[in-house]
């Protein structure tokens, strides 16, 4: 099977998966075959370049909202993708693609939810929240990707506790270091799973 990796900046979770997930998964039962990004400038491009693995550039401000279902398909059509995992991608996926992935398209949230969800809630801004609401854990969860953002049916979470003190950055360090921690192996057992190796 085929696995796309969307992500939007940096790329640390796409380079931990890329790195790890042949450990968990038997050997060539599934392939990292793409990274697809919306931003051209991505430092993910350059994890995908030097991990020899084709990549994608969605550009969606060049084209109107209804034709952007379609651009996601082709892409995911040409590289016969079966599983996609969102790693840091900040765009809403439209509705016709989900529905071409039922239950196979997973996205990591850096709080537990369904607290701190939804639009505009990404990387420090969920951190800060957390913080100012003086929550006592923080945490990830992997959830399956439906129409609304983070909004679908949770797979897993881990949590870490928040202590006095904590500031947006500190608190980050942890939820990376329980994302690397976790993504790639719970990743694979959903593969497992729904692709059950023979």
């Amino acid at each position: 099977m085929n696995i796309a990796i969307f992500a939007s900046g940096a790329g640390t979770n796409a380079h931990i998966i890329i790195k790890t997930l042949p450990a968990f998964l038997p050997d060539k039962c599934a392939t990292i075959a793409l990274i697809v990004s919306n931003n051209p400038t991505a430092g993910v491009i350059n994890i995908a370049k030097k991990a020899h693995i084709q990549f994608e550039i969605l550009d969606l401000k060049k084209k109107p909202t209804q034709f952007h279902s379609t651009l996601y398909l082709n892409i995911l059509q040409k590289h016969h993708i079966d599983f996609i995992v969102l790693a840091g991608y900040l765009k809403k996926i439209p509705q016709e693609v989900i529905a071409a992935y039922p239950q196979k398209m997973v996205n990591i949230h850096p709080a537990l939810l369904p607290a701190y969800g939804g639009a505009g809630m990404y990387g420090k801004h969920v951190h800060e929240a957390v913080i100012a609401a003086g929550e006592k854990q923080s945490g990830i969860t992997m959830h399956f990707v439906d129409e609304m953002y983070d909004h679908g049916k949770i797979i897993f979470q881990a949590n870490c506790d928040v202590e006095k003190g904590e500031t947006s950055e500190s608190l980050a360090m942890k939820i990376h270091g329980l994302e690397h921690q976790h993504y790639t192996k719970e990743i694979s057992t959903l593969i497992l799973s729904q692709f059950p190796v023979k």
